[in-house]
């Protein structure tokens, strides 16, 4: 599995599933001219997803940052139309380093779409369970209160049967909240209202895990953004203001979604990549 060293966070992502999109809706109004010379797509216009958690060893903490697309929870259809190649292996994942799903201490979810909260409960028999249990699930007071009352058109990714089993395990914020020293939550809304960026810091140098509103390395232009996004002028506005801070700063940036880059780190342009961990862990 891949692997970066942030100083004392050890950083490696898991297996958590496979999906292929349109690209067309994962650049929104960008020609396909433009955003294909960034990203590969095939003869149907589909680009390659993973849906890989990132595991983060600190301080005596097991965390995650999202959780996969789940397993055993989509029938042949669903898996069709949301273009799902592969499952969840994230309990595989954690055994090759030593660790079970009850060892992970605390989730932070950048929001509750399907593809990164299918992987917080499983099926045992015909119960849904958590599949964390010894977790403390962090997320956005905006987000879990839309996860149960979806709007008409979240409700196609917004499942109950992600939240029901876990709902004890919540701890929500508004605004932004320090999880841990040099861990920070910061809600900007955009892809979906209650969505966050998580912020990780050691030894004055800066991580920046932008979630879906940069969910690959070729979504680094703020005005590059899903057609997904609930809110796409709050994305860009949040992109715009974080890509200033980050890029003046030296941050790396980590990727959920990207089938290229696990981590990089811009030039202070954001045109040229200085370094990086490139997806050596191909599924």
């Amino acid at each position: 599995m891949d692997t970066f060293k942030f100083h004392e966070m050890n950083l490696t992502w898991l297996r958590g599933g496979i999906n292929f999109l349109d690209g067309g809706t994962m650049f929104g109004v960008v020609p396909k001219a433009l955003w294909s010379r960034k990203y590969a797509v095939d003869e149907n216009n589909l680009i390659e997803l993973p849906t890989d958690p990132i595991l983060i060893k600190y301080a005596g903490n097991n965390i995650l940052i999202d959780s996969g697309i789940g397993k055993g929870k989509l029938d042949a259809k669903m898996k069709r139309n949301l273009g799902v190649t592969e499952e969840t292996k994230v309990e595989e994942s954690l055994a090759e380093v030593g660790l079970t799903t009850k060892d992970i201490n605390i989730i932070l979810m950048t929001h509750l779409h399907n593809d990164h909260a299918a992987g917080l409960t499983e099926k045992q028999g015909d119960k849904l369970v958590s599949v964390f249990p010894n977790a403390k699930i962090y997320v956005s007071k905006v987000e879990w209160d839309e996860m149960r009352t979806p709007n008409i058109r979240s409700k196609n990714t917004y499942w109950k049967e992600n939240w029901e089993p876990i709902q004890n395990q919540i701890v929500t914020f508004e605004d932004s909240y320090e999880v841990l020293p040099g861990i920070e939550m910061i809600h900007t809304g955009g892809h979906s209202d209650g969505h966050s960026v998580i912020k990780l810091v050691q030894n004055n140098e800066t991580l920046l895990h932008m979630g879906d509103i940069m969910p690959t390395h070729a979504h680094s232009n703020p005005l590059w953004v899903l057609a997904y996004d609930d809110y796409p002028m709050t994305s860009i506005y949040a992109k715009e203001r974080l890509m200033k801070e980050a890029l003046a700063g030296g941050y790396w940036f980590s990727f959920y979604h990207d089938a290229v880059y696990r981590i990089v780190k811009w030039d202070s342009t954001g045109k040229e990549i200085l370094d990086g961990v490139k997806r050596l862990d191909n599924i």
